[in-house]
């Protein structure tokens, strides 16, 4: 199956214009008086009109630490307060959700930069309603923090986002179904091989899926690619239709490698880094599916230290 790409960029640090919509035509014909043929071609063109598919992916999302503690000052409803209109634009929202969900007690907050307790993550109970009510609806939980309070942890986020609707994507169960769209995530720290997540790209497009591979990899702060294409190469001679990355903290400019694009990171979404432009600046990548074509549209996001995620303008 042959993908069409029509891509669009609002505004990225590496400033683009523009943005497209892709849309569907029906035939037209029929004999002047014949409305019997003419009704009946008007209820096959509206029959045969796809229903467009509109996601949004967004990057690393932090609950814990200096998030926290804006949470408490604010309340929740404050970390989304510039996005949420801009979330229900979309069928849904899917991101890596950067640790558990669980009812342990923090142990980052008020840490130290660098200090160990400081990367061990974990989230308030009520982040799983947060997420379901700003249109979050699927979450990547193969990365490097889901087991900082062990597998009991990773078992009480699997639970919690059970119980709220939200659906995701683990180490052990990396594929998604979302109608015809599948996604898959790699995790390059722990979970399957690239070999088996290839597989599992080829067992989707043989079941005629659309499929979107949502990987954990790279290294932290960093735009080398380097340790990343040949993984990105193998996912798409595999059948995947688009890879999108999380895990470096900055956006690395995309690339294609045949006709797939390869977004090696989104940066943050909901973070609490704020010590360079890089790391408070991320990208949320909208992509609108209508049969074969495939639409992509850049929105640049920014973080602020009162917690709030804003559009970048």
């Amino acid at each position: 199956m042959t993908r069409r790409y029509i891509g669009g960029v609002l505004g990225i640090l590496v400033v683009f214009s523009g943005g497209f919509w892709v849309w569907g035509s029906g035939g037209a014909g029929g004999g002047v008086g014949d409305t019997r043929a003419i009704a009946s071609k008007e209820q096959k063109s509206v029959l045969e009109e796809p229903e467009p598919i509109r996601m949004l992916f967004v990057g690393d999302m932090m609950f814990d630490r200096h998030v926290r503690k804006m949470v408490d000052v604010y309340g929740w409803e404050h970390i989304f307060s510039c996005v949420d209109d801009f979330l229900n634009d979309f069928d849904m929202v899917v991101g890596n959700l950067e640790g558990p969900i669980t009812a342990y007690e923090s142990v980052s907050v008020g840490t130290e930069p660098g200090s160990r307790d400081n990367y061990v993550f974990t989230f308030p109970p009520e982040t799983a309603r947060l997420l379901a009510q700003h249109n979050i609806g699927i979450v990547s939980i193969a990365n490097n923090h889901i087991r900082n309070f062990g597998y009991e942890g990773e078992e009480e986020t699997k639970k919690r986002l059970n119980e709220v609707g939200v659906g995701y994507m683990s180490n052990d169960k990396p594929v998604y179904r979302e109608g015809n769209v599948s996604l898959v995530a790699f995790n390059i720290f722990s979970g399957m091989s690239a070999n088996e997540i290839a597989l599992k790209i080829q067992e989707e497009k043989k079941a005629g899926q659309t499929v979107i591979v949502y990987a954990h990899w790279g290294e932290e702060y960093s735009k080398s690619v380097a340790s990343m294409q040949s993984l990105a190469q193998t996912f798409v001679e595999s059948g995947a239709d688009i890879i999108i990355g999380s895990h470096p903290h900055i956006v690395i400019p995309k690339e294609e490698i045949g006709s797939v694009p390869v977004y090696y990171s989104l940066g943050n979404f909901i973070f609490d880094q704020y010590f360079s432009d890089d790391v408070r600046h991320g990208l949320a990548l909208g992509v609108e599916i209508v049969e074969d074509d495939i639409s992509l549209t850049e929105y640049p996001v920014e973080m602020f230290p009162d917690g709030r995620t804003c559009m970048f303008e």
